[in-house]
């Protein structure tokens, strides 16, 4: 018996010896994990969640001419449901006209004051002309009467025939005058009329505008297809009671389901990774089985703020490959965009790196049966894992977190870091300082 129990007791000594020896200690396991350092390919993915919409549409407008009338805004009265299928013709919309309406009625009333004021000057003119005719006409005769009494006082004493000359020539220059007054008058009341007509007809178009613009009021599709909302200043899809801006006047549109894309938002730290071609995993959150590809065919130059967010984002439009006629608009997608492939790299997790004085990265490395504080040249990085440029070799030891009683200890540092070294400015909160999270990548020696 007493044997067994020396067998017993030298099995727990060489268990608990082995355990120490490799990196077990009472302070903790999560002060002993180890991952070693893996060589494969290595992708930077941004991830991002976004929505389908079709490439190409055809858009529904409302009326396009209200600015003309100094109308800005309508709400929308009724609405067709959304997804129904229509075709060319049929009824989409109806906006609300009554405030349109009133300014129709004013113009009614201005066109018909237009038009008595036409006629009004119309009478004017005639009247006015008929009285300088007669008054010409008046004056031809009154000189044919000069004439006659200047011809037969041929025979009377020199003074009643200048008497005679001198009536004679005031009325035939009195006729002269007559005649010059009458052609002014008539070219004087012509142009008023022209103006008069002018102004008559310019409120008889906007009238006329104004009755066919009401007609559009009542929305019908352009062209035959499936209706989709479009969506208001706030992001949701416009609905019975909506206001549409005249500026940009569509209630609907038209898509096209044969080419879809994705419209997503990438915040302003990843955008400079994102250009165009760069190939996209896509997810659907409808069908979570089903994977599409895509590419990423235009990135936003300028940002812009997205509602109940305080970050900038910009706008990237990734094109799906192929066709699929289960896809539909506002679906929900969830994208990776394969910013860069490293086809051969060595890598670790970012838990597993730590820094010095903002100047040195370094690891914590198993080295048989000690650790020590070894300095790593680092490259690109991702979401969870680092490239190692020097350093590290495939199937090194690493620990994922900080070993207790070695934060003492000097850091094995690399030769081609001498004079490198300097402090650079954060990137990611993924490395370590002291048990906290901070990033340094060294500008002189980074893979970008």
């Amino acid at each position: 018996m007493k044997r067994n129990l020396l067998i017993g007791a030298g099995a727990v000594a060489v268990l608990l010896i082995v355990y120490f020896f490799l990196g077990g200690k009472s302070s903790g396991a999560t002060a002993d994990i180890i991952t070693e350092v893996v060589r494969g390919p290595f992708k930077i993915e941004i991830e991002t969640t976004g929505e389908l919409e079709a490439k190409n549409s055809v858009k529904i407008l409302g009326p396009t001419r209200l600015r003309d009338f100094q109308i800005w805004q309508l709400s929308i009265e009724s609405i067709i449901d959304e997804g129904t299928v229509v075709k060319k013709g049929d009824w989409v919309a109806t906006l609300d006209p009554s405030e349109f309406q009133n300014k129709f009625s004013a113009k009614q009333i201005e066109l018909e004051k237009e038009n008595a004021e036409f006629v009004q000057t119309q009478l004017d003119t005639t009247l006015l002309l008929r009285e300088a005719r007669d008054q010409v006409i008046n004056l031809r005769y009154a000189v044919d009467e000069k004439r006659i009494i200047l011809e037969q006082s041929k025979f009377e004493p020199p003074a009643t025939i200048k008497q005679a000359e001198i009536n004679y020539e005031r009325a035939a220059r009195e006729y002269e005058q007559a005649r010059e007054n009458y052609k002014i008058k008539k070219r004087q009341n012509a142009e008023k009329m022209k103006a008069q007509s002018a102004e008559f007809r310019k409120v008889q178009n906007e009238f006329n505008a104004m009755s066919q613009l009401l007609q559009s009021f009542t929305i019908l599709a352009p062209e035959p297809g499936m209706v989709i909302y479009t969506k208001g200043n706030d992001g949701k899809p416009i609905k019975g009671g909506s206001q549409i801006r005249v500026w940009d006047p569509t209630v609907a549109t038209l898509p096209d389901l044969t080419k879809m894309m994705s419209k997503t938002y990438v915040n302003e730290v990843d955008v400079r990774r994102v250009i165009a071609g760069q190939k996209v995993e896509i997810g659907l959150d409808a069908y979570p089985d089903k994977k599409l590809s895509g590419v990423v065919t235009r990135v936003a130059n300028v940002g812009e703020q997205r509602p109940n967010s305080d970050a900038k984002v910009f706008e990237v439009a990734v094109e799906i490959d192929g066709t699929d006629p289960t896809l539909r608009p506002s679906m929900t997608t969830s994208n990776k965009i394969i910013a860069k492939v490293i086809d051969d790299a060595l890598f670790i997790p970012l838990e597993c790196l730590h820094n010095q004085a903002d100047t040195v990265t370094y690891v914590y490395k198993k080295e048989g049966m000690t650790t020590v504080k070894q300095e790593v040249m680092i490259g690109d990085t991702n979401a969870n894992d680092v490239v190692i440029l020097s350093g590290l070799t495939e199937s090194d030891r690493v620990h994922l977190s900080i070993p207790s009683g070695l934060e003492g200890d000097n850091i094995n540092l690399l030769k081609e870091m001498d004079g490198k070294r300097k402090k650079a400015e954060p990137e990611k909160d993924n490395l370590k300082k002291d048990g906290a999270p901070v990033v340094v990548v060294p500008t002189a020696v980074s893979s970008n």
